[in-house]
């Protein structure tokens, strides 16, 4: 091992090769939920010395087939499904892209920008908002997270009704191969037949196929005017007919719809008092709509007061508050994105990134947590999430008094199989947009059918005959 170690710091200098002290911002998920053993910590500044360091990785496997060496890509490390970080082995190489954080190009007139996989997603924003465009990829790690790993794992977020994942937001690619090859495909190009789609391969992969080190993102343009609006419905059923209010009155205008359980706000309450959550009456679900308007604030304001009319109207609603001023929609935003970390705050627990047909979802949550409380009475159902794309959030904490813990240990796997049975039996998917890692690893070969996992193998193994890239995540493939 000391070999390759000193080949890797001949690459990218022995100050951006970590092999002691506290390594545990990279070798720690997010949630906590895993603590692995890093062989080495590597920062290469620039996509040449990524495919040096994967070469190098690659010749000392091939040489070396029993030493496990293997590489872990890396961004902000903020990812939910335990897919970027080393396992307990101390063989595998973590490879972090954060040095690597340049814009390359911005082209006003083909509305594109091309970044380094490194780029945290917020500065990516604040770029496009500063030439008066608009990159709509919008979450709660948006301050942490990377580009690099935001298309590793075709991630989501709030604007997907409107503008799709970030795979419909990437027009090309630059990727290294396990064979430490360069695959230059940054074009800019909205139109190319001419083969297969390599980039709609790597985008989703969580670095199994090769490393992303830059990428052409969409622009949009600006936006004249952002509304938002808090709608308290009293049911399910009222905010899907509310969606469909949205789509009628605001067409495109329509970029976000975010539904959240009472219990979830009640949490933001309890952890955050500071923050004031609307329409604190007891009501079952709210709403968070953004409406986006081209052509000025006293219109995209005059389109929202008439939605919101015509649904209380209907009884879709039953309050309702516009924010009116650009403070007062962060705050509401603020609400809706406190909750992950205020359920994080209340204890540990069982989460769900799922998705199905936006016209099941009701049926879905009725059926669902009727068995859920059926087979584990006390149970706290955390549900929220972007119900304008089917995908919910729809988490588990453990009963009053019972410890977190313990809980999650005794249970987990029994609260799974519930959710992902009734998940499967509506036709949706189990991962909507945090990626499989190895938290669902396993799981996935239970919930997606044979021949759809032999193709996924089939494609590893033609591109990664050594299986060394990010190995053990997504499907599991021996080598």
């Amino acid at each position: 091992m000391q070999s390759l170690l000193h080949a890797l710091r001949e690459i990218v200098g022995t100050p951006h090769v970590f092999t002691d002290g506290d390594l545990s911002a990279w070798e720690q998920d997010w949630r906590k939920r895993e603590h692995g053993k890093a062989l080495a910590v590597i920062r290469p500044a620039c996509t040449q010395e990524v495919a040096d360091i994967v070469k190098a990785c690659a010749g000392f496997r091939a040489e070396n087939p029993d030493s496990g060496v293997s590489v872990v890509p890396q961004g902000g490390n903020t990812g939910l499904s335990v897919g970027s970080t080393p396992d307990g082995s101390g063989r595998q190489i973590v490879l972090s892209l954060q040095r690597m954080h340049a814009l390359r190009a911005l082209d006003h007139a083909n509305l594109t920008m091309t970044v380094e996989a490194g780029c945290i997603l917020q500065s990516v924003q604040q770029i496009a908002e500063e030439s008066n465009l608009l990159f709509p990829l919008s979450l709660a790690a948006e301050g942490t997270c990377t580009i690099g790993g935001n298309l590793g794992t075709n991630a989501g977020g709030t604007q997907v009704l409107r503008y799709g994942n970030v795979r419909e937001l990437c027009l090309g690619l630059e990727v290294v191969t396990p064979h430490g090859d360069i695959w230059h495909g940054l074009g800019g190009l909205r139109k190319d037949n001419t083969g297969y789609d390599l980039r709609d391969l790597f985008i989703g992969s969580e670095g199994t196929l090769g490393v992303i080190t830059a990428a052409t993102l969409k622009l949009y343009p600006l936006p004249a005017a952002q509304l938002t609006a808090w709608a308290a419905v009293p049911s399910l059923d009222s905010a899907l007919a509310l969606l469909a209010l949205a789509r009628h009155h605001l067409g495109a205008g329509l970029t976000g719809f975010e539904v959240m359980g009472q219990f979830a706000l009640d949490l933001v309450q309890r952890h955050f008092p500071q923050l004031r959550v609307p329409l604190p009456q007891q009501t079952p679900y709210c709403v968070l709509l953004e409406n986006s308007d081209h052509e000025s604030e006293s219109h995209a304001r005059e389109r929202f007061e008439h939605l919101l009319q015509a649904a209380m109207a209907h009884g879709h609603v039953s309050d309702a508050v516009v924010a009116e001023s650009l403070s007062q929609a962060k705050q509401l935003w603020h609400v809706r994105e406190s909750i992950p970390l205020a359920q994080s705050l209340e204890g540990l627990n069982i989460k769900h990134d799922i998705s199905v047909p936006v016209s099941s979802i009701a049926e879905f949550v009725q059926t669902t947590e009727a068995l859920l409380r059926a087979a584990l009475p006390g149970i706290r159902l955390v549900n929220f999430g972007h119900l304008g794309d089917g995908n919910l959030h729809f988490n588990v904490q453990a009963p009053v008094g019972v410890d977190p813990a313990t809980f999650l240990r005794e249970h987990e796997a029994q609260v799974n199989t519930v959710v992902f049975d009734s998940v499967q039996h509506f036709y949706g998917s189990i991962s909507a947009e945090h990626g499989v890692g190895s938290l669902k690893r396993d799981t996935l070969e239970h919930y997606k059918s044979a021949v759809a996992l032999d193709l996924m193998r089939s494609i590893k193994r033609a591109l990664d005959p050594l299986n060394l890239m990010n190995p053990g995540r997504v499907i599991r493939v021996e080598g």
